[in-house]
């Protein structure tokens, strides 16, 4: 089973390095740009389903990938990004913050600690091929939950991981 991978489009959270997690944004007209630059190039892969986190980023994104596509989308709250609790709308540089991430079971003042993330997402990615047999999955998500996504499917340092980063509409392919 082919899994697909990709992130939301741009925001202007994201064009400001903010620390966006729950934060409900929308697409700016560039991420409207980018999702409609990886619609155009999805018709090769033969998708058959299209999960979205709910936040609106990702599912005008989705809406956008599944209208090319001539397919619907579902929500499923796995896909939700972290909450980064009383960091969000902060600057992503912000020293506290970067340590703050790095404690695994951290509530990141009052969010979510990144060991639920990775539990809700691979309870997800162990679902999905019985869930959907046999078809070709599109998920979208955030920054968050593509780097979880990724090490579900790679052996990452803890170097490595902090390094992963899947841009905006980009793709990442993964045998499921």
């Amino acid at each position: 089973m082919k899994l697909y991978v990709t992130r939301h489009g741009q925001t202007e959270w994201t064009v400001q390095n903010m620390v966006c997690g729950r934060t409900d944004c929308e697409l700016t007209e560039t991420g409207r740009q980018q999702a409609g630059a990886l619609a155009a190039k999805l018709h090769a892969y033969e998708i058959g389903v299209i999960l979205s986190s709910p936040l609106k980023r990702a599912q005008q994104t989705a809406e956008i990938l599944a209208g090319a596509l001539k397919l619907t989308y579902e929500v499923d709250e796995r896909l939700i990004e972290q909450s980064y609790g009383g960091y969000e709308g902060g600057s992503r540089s912000d020293p506290r913050f970067l340590n703050a991430i790095r404690q695994t079971a951290s509530r990141l003042n009052g969010g979510e600690p990144f060991l639920r993330v990775v539990q809700r997402v691979y309870n997800l990615l162990d679902e999905l091929p019985r869930r959907y047999p046999g078809q070709t999955v599109l998920l979208v998500g955030h920054g968050g939950v593509c780097k979880v996504i990724h090490t579900y499917f790679n052996d990452l340092s803890n170097k490595q991981y902090a390094a992963y980063k899947l841009d905006n509409c980009k793709l990442a392919v993964y045998d499921l």
